[in-house]
């Protein structure tokens, strides 16, 4: 005996399963990459020294020092009661950051996530890496400034899901879906702008401040990477100034390239994504994941997904990010 099902029936079948499955656009796997970035900063939240006083007095406890009042004495209080509770305070702060990166990448919560995670950044930032150090004169890029968290803020809202009106022309790149291109493009030239500022600033320009830095940053790692760091701080050993007016130069251009047309701004890109890699290798030394004593990847990631997020957009790159 055969049961005959209505082909209208069957189309109608078909077009559900169609529609509950979608293929992942370029949009959300930008959110996908910053879901995982969360849920490693959560991971890497659970390591043993995070439950120590330690954390407290030697990480957060620092940042408090050459900000104003305003900014310190919070950041004091905090570490005072970390440092008083370290299990509880970090076992939640773990915990948050793993939802966060759970809820970011469960599509039905995703706006929420979003939402809940540039508040817990500039949390963080101001509490927990104590603005970065932008107040302090100290901040330099090869040292994460200005702040790996604040760009978790940054690229939530430039991934916030937004539907494309019908009528609008097409986005050229991906940030500029949810805030416009100009403002998507101011955002770039502040960032990487002030990278470049940060870069000349007098406690960065000494002949051997660079030098330092970075072989401040090979101790404690692996052979390679600290082989890696050594030669790039003999490189500028004693040419401090040189080389940090080399790196504004460069920053600087990339702050501007995004003004370019989309042929320049890509060779522009392709520069931002060498200089993140550069950043992240040299300057943060693999964000010292391998030590045991690493809160988050650094700022060195989140700068090359940004280079994702303005690479100018073909037409059916555009078609598919309009999903």
């Amino acid at each position: 005996m055969s049961i005959s099902i209505p082909h209208d029936r069957l189309g109608a079948g078909a077009l559900a399963r169609d529609s509950a499955w979608q293929p992942s656009d370029a949009r959300r796997k930008a959110q996908l990459a910053l879901a995982a970035i969360w849920l490693l900063d959560g991971v890497l939240q659970y390591q043993p020294y995070m439950f120590t006083k330690a954390f407290a007095t030697q990480i957060i406890a620092p940042t408090a020092q050459g900000n104003p009042g305003v900014i310190a004495d919070p950041i004091t209080w905090s570490a005072r009661i970390i440092a008083d509770h370290p299990i509880g305070t970090n076992t939640a702060f773990a915990t948050i950051q793993l939802l966060l990166g759970l809820a970011i990448a469960w599509r039905p919560t995703v706006k929420v996530a979003l939402a809940a995670s540039i508040g817990w950044s500039l949390a963080v930032w101001w509490l927990g890496e104590g603005l970065g150090g932008v107040l302090t004169g100290s901040a330099s890029p090869l040292s994460g400034a200005p702040g790996a968290v604040i760009i978790y803020g940054l690229i939530a809202v430039l991934v916030w899901p937004v539907k494309q009106k019908p009528d609008a022309s097409p986005d050229t790149f991906l940030a500029a879906r949810p805030i416009g291109a100009a403002a998507a493009r101011g955002l770039w030239l502040v960032l990487w702008g002030s990278l470049a500022y940060f870069s000349l600033q007098s406690s960065n320009t000494g002949s051997q401040d660079m030098h330092d830095m970075i072989s401040g940053m090979a101790q404690g790692q692996p052979g390679w990477l600290a082989a890696i760091d050594n030669h790039a701080a003999s490189l500028v050993a004693h040419d401090g100034l040189a080389a940090s007016i080399v790196m504004a130069v460069v920053l600087a251009v990339i702050a501007l390239g995004v003004y370019l047309p989309a042929r320049a701004a890509r060779i522009t890109l392709v520069l931002a994504l060498v200089t993140a890699a550069v950043i992240w290798v040299v300057g943060e030394a693999a964000g010292g994941l391998i030590g045991g004593q690493s809160t988050d990847p650094n700022s060195g990631p989140l700068l090359a997904l940004l280079v994702f997020l303005y690479w100018p957009m073909s037409g059916r790159s555009r078609e598919g990010a309009a999903r």
